[in-house]
């Protein structure tokens, strides 16, 4: 259908189909009440489904499309309303002048891995948004990717492309919802939905956008299905220093895939023309696994719990004379600032103890080494920080003595206004001059977490940043991080909370 011969539920008028897939017709119309135009998804689903199918599908059309609508990112498509038509739902979006990744790489040919890796970087952005708020996509293709005329890159078709999440999950012989060449291994094989499952798909486009096809493209939906489940992926010929990001994202294991922080540091590199391969780890049966809305909180950049700390690990850099520092650290001041803890000091400072053999979660990124302080907890830090123990506080300090990441723990269970008390206690002895508190409150990452971030004048001039943050891991059993560095510093190295936040390890 063409033309302007059909208005949907008495608003949108419809003009011209812009495209058509395995779940619906995607429209150009008219919102006749705000007079702008709109893109109408008309979705469809497929045939032979019971009654019971049927309305099932339907209502988590509504359901999610209703949850996509929330969603605010220059990188998210917007969702302006969802309607009924004969009981089938419509999803007005908004229209983005653009062309769509697969028509680009269709052709034009495969894209350069720098500028696939920025496209990445956009793409990696939009699903850590939804999937902060709880919205899974499942359906991440070049199909799905926009390329605006404006310069955005836009993904479409946010929770809209199938319905297989959950409990009272579509399961029938033969019914493979979404793009079978881009479908995780886990979703092909079992029908779960996660983040982990989203990021194999962005690995499979990406692996696309450099190579012109998918890594598992065969003949027939089948034929994809069964080498995805028997074979590994054909090796990239194209890809140049997006290798390692697409070996890490399209591991079949979801335990072992890459991590968003991981991602968007390595995607980085790859956008500036370098590479990194950090190599896979499995993850070892007898380690507990985060609960799923936790790992969710390793997505989010700059706020929460999360953030306090998590650039400990990655933020530092190097002193001046061992040499440049990996590109994975920012610095933005030359200044020397000593920090003090809101902790009780450690003891001299020392090399980092030798490594302990285990088989850790993942690999760190060059320049990084994991720390397992036994019997209590594993974590990365960079490797050519120094080490203190005091009791049972485990202090890290950069070589040029400006950052430090503390790490302590409790047997206590009561961790509400622990933060209050010690800050009452700190100001009140003086320790730390032009106090300033940034936020103070719970936070959602492990059991009772609460936050703790402030400010202050450092020794010797210059603003110090510090945060901590307590959490609980088990009965009994409790955690406290510190994080302290130059203000300068500070905002520079946000990026890499996450890393190190899923890095630590509790015993």
């Amino acid at each position: 259908m063409s033309g302007w011969d059909r208005l949907v539920a008495g608003r949108y008028r419809l003009r011209d189909q812009l495209g058509a897939g395995g779940m619906g017709r995607v429209w150009l119309a008219r919102d006749e009440v705000l007079r702008r135009d709109v893109a109408i998804k008309e979705v469809v689903f497929p045939h032979g489904l019971t009654a019971e199918e049927y309305e099932e599908l339907r209502l988590r059309t509504m359901r999610e499309a209703r949850a996509a609508a929330r969603l605010n990112h220059p990188n998210v498509i917007g969702v302006h309303d969802v309607v009924e038509v004969g009981r089938r739902p419509w999803i007005v979006m908004e229209y983005v002048p653009s062309r769509s990744l697969f028509d680009i790489i269709r052709k034009d040919g495969p894209l350069p891995p720098d500028r696939a890796a920025t496209i990445g970087l956009a793409l990696l952005a939009a699903l850590q948004a939804a999937h902060s708020a709880g919205v899974l996509h499942r359906d991440v293709k070049p199909g799905n990717v926009l390329l605006a005329e404006d310069g955005r890159v836009v993904l479409s078709d946010f929770g809209l492309a199938s319905f297989d999440t959950g409990e009272g999950a579509v399961t029938r012989p033969g019914l493979v919802l979404g793009s079978p060449q881009y479908v995780a291994p886990e979703r092909a094989r079992d029908g779960i939905s996660s983040p982990e499952a989203d990021l194999w798909s962005l690995g499979a486009t990406l692996y696309a956008a450099v190579e012109g096809h998918a890594p598992y493209a065969r003949a027939s939906a089948m034929a994809t299905l069964t080498a995805l489940a028997t074979e590994p992926p054909r090796p990239p010929v194209r890809a140049g220093p997006l290798r390692a990001v697409l070996d890490g994202l399209l591991q079949k294991d979801p335990r072992t895939r890459l991590q968003p922080a991981q991602v968007k540091v390595m995607l980085q590199r790859a956008a500036a023309g370098r590479g990194s391969a950090p190599r896979r780890l499995p993850i070892p049966g007898g380690v507990r696994r985060l609960p799923l809305r936790h790992r969710l909180m390793w997505t989010l950049a700059g706020i929460g719990c999360v953030a306090l700390v998590g650039s400990a690990v990655l933020a530092l850099r190097p002193s001046r004379d061992t040499g440049a520092p990996p590109s994975s650290l920012v610095s933005t001041s030359d200044a020397v600032v000593t920090p003090r803890l809101g902790v009780p000091d450690c003891a001299p400072a020392q090399s980092l103890p030798a490594v302990t053999p285990r088989t850790h979660r993942f690999a760190p990124l060059p320049g990084w080494r994991w720390h397992d302080d036994p019997g209590r907890f594993s974590v990365v830090v960079p490797a050519d920080w120094t080490y203190a123990r005091s009791g049972t506080l485990v202090c890290f300090r950069s070589p040029a003595g400006d950052r430090v990441l503390g790490i302590e723990s409790w047997a206590q269970d009561d961790l509400s206004g622990y933060w209050v008390r010690r800050e009452a206690q700190l100001t009140e002895q003086g320790r730390l001059p032009g106090f300033t508190r940034i936020r103070i409150g719970p936070r959602d990452y492990w059991r009772n977490c609460t936050t703790w971030e402030f400010s202050y004048d450092g020794p010797g001039g210059g603003r110090v940043h510090e945060a901590a943050w307590a959490f609980q891991t088990a009965p009994g059993r409790s955690f406290a991080i510190y994080w302290s560095t130059p203000e300068s510093d500070w905002s520079a190295n946000l990026d890499y909370h996450s890393l190190v936040t899923a890095s630590f390890t509790p015993y």
